[in-house]
């Protein structure tokens, strides 16, 4: 009788355990991360709810957090060659310490503008005034010493990523994820 009653027990923690290590277990959200929801405007003007109001299903953001990074970014523009394929929908993300004052954040968007003086340029630009560690925790990117090619979709959710300078091994895993289509 014993043996029946420990055999059971031992069965339903079993099972228990389980469970609860299934409901534990990284799943792909919480792997890859999630860029936070926010508002922002882009260097052309115009507002853009972020990740909802992203210009396609999925976007490819290329991230920096300075303004020496602007070379590797170039260098993910030209080696997918972005301005030139419509098939991809992509944004520049400057990440910056939120300055605190909207004449601060003025001030570092004239020096944007003066950096980028295209329409085009401006309205694919998106500068993202907010807390850089905590942005870069939910986002689920290592740290802010590389740029990053992320592929995000509307709810948020990172699909891929790819860090430092242009790589054609990982440009070509960014853009199946890109082209994917979810039915």
């Amino acid at each position: 009788m014993k043996t029946t009653w420990t055999s059971t027990l031992i069965w339903l923690l079993a099972v228990s355990l389980a469970l609860g290590l299934a409901l534990a277990a990284p799943n792909e959200k919480n792997v890859m991360g999630q860029l936070p929801s926010f508002m922002a405007r882009t260097l052309g003007e115009q507002p853009m709810a972020i990740p909802g109001g992203l210009p396609a299903e999925r976007t490819l953001a290329l991230i920096t957090f300075r303004s020496t990074q602007r070379a590797h970014i170039d260098s993910w523009v030209q080696g997918l060659n972005l301005h030139a394929d419509p098939a991809i929908a992509w944004l520049r993300m400057p990440v910056l310490n939120d300055p605190g004052s909207s004449a601060a954040r003025n001030v570092i968007e004239t020096k944007l503008l003066r950096n980028y003086p295209a329409a085009d340029e401006r309205a694919r630009l998106v500068p993202v005034f907010t807390d850089r560690a905590r942005f870069t925790r939910a986002a689920g990117l290592d740290d802010t010493d590389q740029v990053y090619a992320v592929v995000i979709n509307r709810q948020g959710d990172v699909l891929a990523r790819a860090q430092g300078a242009f790589d054609a091994d990982k440009a070509h895993k960014l853009r199946e994820t890109l082209l994917q289509h979810d039915f």
